[in-house]
C-alpha cells in the first residue's frame, strides 16, 4: 500500500513537469539585431512609429528597459557574437571587429578566412567564416538538438552580422556585396553554389531599384526629436555639398562606391528585409514542427549613425523607415509561418555617443582622443625608460601589445614593463583608467568599468595594457559618431521578446546581453551554448 501511494504522489509531482516539457515550440525563432540602436531611440521616436512594427512588439511582447552590454569593447563583431553565444569576448574570443594577432604578428578580421572561397562573386568578399569564434551559438545547439534537421539561416548586409549569429553549423549565411555588383553572396564554408532563389533575387533588379532619391518618409518639419537638417556635425556623401535632404542616390552612387551607397541609407534595411522574406520562403523556414532559426541583422542604421550622428534627421528617418520594414517582416511571418507560431527577439549590438563636437557646443564635457599622437608619445617614453626600440608592437582597440621576444632578449620583466607603461598612459589627457594584463588575469572585478573590461578581455588574444578614455571622448573624426566604450550611451540597448511563449509586459530589472541566448535555449528545451555565462530571463517566459 505504501508503495502505491508513493507512486501516486510521485505521479502528481511529475505530471506538471512533463506537461511543461512537451509544450509546443515555435516553428521559427527570428533573432533581430539592429546595428547601433540606442535604447532611447525606442522612446524618442515612439510617437512617430506606426502600430505594426516596434509598437506591435512592445505592446504585445515583453520589453527589458534596463538592458545592457556587460563588457568592453562594444563593437559590431563582439556584439553579434555575444547576443547569440550567451557569453562575452573573454570566452567567445571575438574581441573586436578586427584585432592584432600577436602570434601571426598581423591584424586579423573577425570573420576572414583565406581557406574558403567566395560564392556568388569573384571578389575576396566571400572569403569569410565563423572559424575565429570559439563557442557555439543557440542556433548551433538547436541544430545539434534536432539532429541537424532544424535549419539556420543568417542574413545581414555586413558579413560579420550574418556569419557570427548563425554559428558554426548554419545551413547558410548571406551578406551583401555592393561595389559594381550589388549581389547577395556567401562562402564555400556553407555551400559550393548559391541556391536558385538567391540567384533569382540577385537578378531581380531589387538592389538597383533602391538607387533612387532618399527623402524623408514624413514631413521633415515633423521630425521634432532631431536637430536641424543642416549643421556642422555630419559627413554626408561625396558629390553633395551639404548633408541635407533630399539625396539623389543614383547620381551620388559613382562617387560613393556604387551599390555600396545603399548600405549607408535606410534602403539598405529595406533590401535586407526583402532578402529575409525571400530566405523564409526559399528555405521553407517554419514549415514543420522542428524549430528553425533565422538571424537577421539590420546594418544600415550603423552606417547612417556613423555618417550623420545620433541627433540627425537622417537617423530619425532611418528608424521610421526601419519601423515599416519590421512591420512588413512581421506580417510576412504571420502569413508564411502563422501568427502565434513564431518567436522574435530584437536587440542591438551596441549604442552610440552623440557627436562630441555637438556635445561640446552644449557645454557637455566631450572631445577627441588622438591615438596616433598618444602612440608616438608612448614609443618615445618606452625607448627612454627601457633603452630599447620597438617595444610597442601594436596599439589598437584601446589596447597596447608588447614585444615579448624583445623583452625576453633584453631580460625585461613583463610586470615591470606593464606597470610603468600603465602609469605613463594614466598621465595622458583624457585617459581615465588603465589596466595591465597582470591585473586583469589575477584580480576579480565584479562591477564598474573594470568588470566590463575583464568580461571583454580574452587572455590569449587581448593586449597587455588596456586604457579607457573619459566619457564623451572618442577616437574618430570631428563629424559623425562611433561607439566601443563601456559608458551607458554604448551599453544601453533595447531588448524585446515577442510571439509564441512570451508574456506581455515590461521590466526595469537589470538584464544583460548574454542572457538572450540561454533564454531562447530554455524556451526551446535545448542545451545552452557551450560557453554561456548569461542566465535565462524567466520573468517573461510563459508557464
Amino acid at each position: 500500500m505504501k508503495r502505491y501511494f508513493l507512486a501516486f504522489a510521485l505521479l502528481l509531482v511529475l505530471s506538471p513537469v512533463k506537461a511543461q516539457l512537451v509544450n509546443e515550440k515555435p516553428k521559427l525563432v527570428v533573432g533581430i539585431v539592429v546595428d547601433q540602436m540606442r535604447y532611447d531611440y525606442l522612446t524618442r521616436f515612439w510617437d512617430q512609429f506606426g502600430n505594426d512594427g516596434f509598437k506591435r512588439m512592445v505592446n504585445n511582447g515583453f520589453t527589458f528597459k534596463n538592458n545592457h552590454f556587460n563588457y568592453i569593447p562594444t563593437y559590431t563583431g563582439p556584439g553579434h557574437a555575444s547576443v547569440f553565444t550567451g557569453t562575452t569576448p573573454a570566452s567567445h574570443g571575438i574581441i573586436g571587429n578586427g584585432w592584432y594577432n600577436k602570434f601571426e604578428e598581423e591584424p586579423v578580421y573577425c570573420v576572414s578566412d583565406s581557406s574558403v572561397k567566395s560564392v556568388g562573386t569573384e571578389s575576396y568578399a566571400g572569403q569569410m567564416s565563423p572559424h575565429r569564434m570559439l563557442s557555439t551559438t543557440f542556433a548551433d545547439e538547436n541544430r545539434l538538438h534536432t539532429q541537424m534537421k532544424g535549419k539556420t539561416i543568417g542574413v545581414a548586409l555586413k558579413d560579420r552580422g550574418a556569419i557570427l549569429p548563425a554559428g558554426h553549423t548554419a545551413n547558410a549565411a548571406y551578406w551583401f556585396h555592393g561595389k559594381e555588383e550589388g549581389h547577395w553572396i556567401s562562402s564555400s564554408f556553407y555551400m559550393e553554389d548559391l541556391p536558385e532563389w538567391v540567384k533569382d533575387f540577385n537578378s531581380s533588379g531589387k538592389a538597383k531599384s533602391y538607387l533612387k532619391t532618399w527623402n524623408t518618409v514624413k514631413d521633415v518639419n515633423s521630425y521634432a526629436q532631431s536637430g536641424i537638417d543642416e549643421n556642422n556635425f555630419e559627413f554626408g556623401y561625396d558629390g553633395k555639398e551639404t548633408a541635407t535632404f533630399p539625396y539623389d542616390l543614383k547620381k551620388l552612387a559613382p562617387q560613393n562606391g556604387q551599390f555600396d551607397i545603399i548600405k549607408a541609407t535606410p534602403f539598405g534595411n529595406d533590401l535586407t528585409a526583402d532578402f529575409a522574406k525571400a530566405a523564409i520562403k526559399g528555405e521553407s523556414l517554419g514549415k514543420d514542427e522542428i524549430t528553425d532559426v533565422l538571424t537577421l541583422s539590420f546594418s544600415s542604421t550603423d552606417y547612417v549613425g556613423h555618417n550623420f550622428g545620433v541627433n540627425s534627421k537622417e537617423v530619425e528617418d532611418t528608424y521610421l523607415r526601419l519601423d515599416l520594414a519590421i512591420a512588413d517582416v512581421l506580417k510576412y511571418l504571420d502569413k508564411e509561418v502563422g501568427e502565434g507560431q513564431y518567436t522574435v527577439f530584437l536587440t542591438s549590438d551596441h549604442g552610440a555617443v552623440d557627436v562630441p563636437a555637438y556635445l561640446k557646443s552644449k557645454n557637455i564635457p566631450s572631445g577627441y582622443f588622438d591615438d596616433g599622437k598618444a602612440r608616438d608619445r608612448l614609443e618615445t617614453f618606452a625607448k627612454e625608460e627601457f633603452k630599447v626600440d620597438s617595444l610597442i608592437r601594436n596599439v589598437s582597440n584601446s589596447q597596447i601589445f608588447l614585444n615579448y621576444g624583445l623583452m625576453k632578449q633584453k631580460k625585461l620583466l613583463a610586470e615591470d614593463v606593464e606597470s610603468k607603461i600603465a602609469h605613463f598612459m594614466l598621465q595622458q589627457d583624457n585617459i581615465s583608467k588603465v589596466f595591465t594584463r597582470d591585473q586583469l588575469v589575477s584580480a576579480g572585478f565584479a562591477s564598474g568599468i573594470s568588470g566590463l573590461i575583464q568580461n571583454g578581455y580574452n587572455q590569449k588574444r587581448s593586449g597587455d595594457i588596456v586604457f579607457v578614455t573619459d566619457p564623451g571622448y572618442i577616437v574618430y573624426p570631428e563629424k559623425g559618431t562611433t561607439h566601443g566604450s563601456g559608458f551607458s550611451y554604448d551599453t544601453h540597448v533595447p531588448l524585446i521578446f515577442f510571439g509564441k511563449g512570451i508574456k506581455k509586459g515590461s521590466t526595469f530589472e537589470h538584464s544583460e546581453i548574454p542572457d538572450i541566448a540561454p533564454t531562447i535555449s530554455a524556451m526551446l528545451g535545448i542545451s545552452f551554448p557551450n560557453a554561456t555565462t548569461g542566465k535565462p530571463l524567466s520573468i517573461m517566459l510563459e508557464d
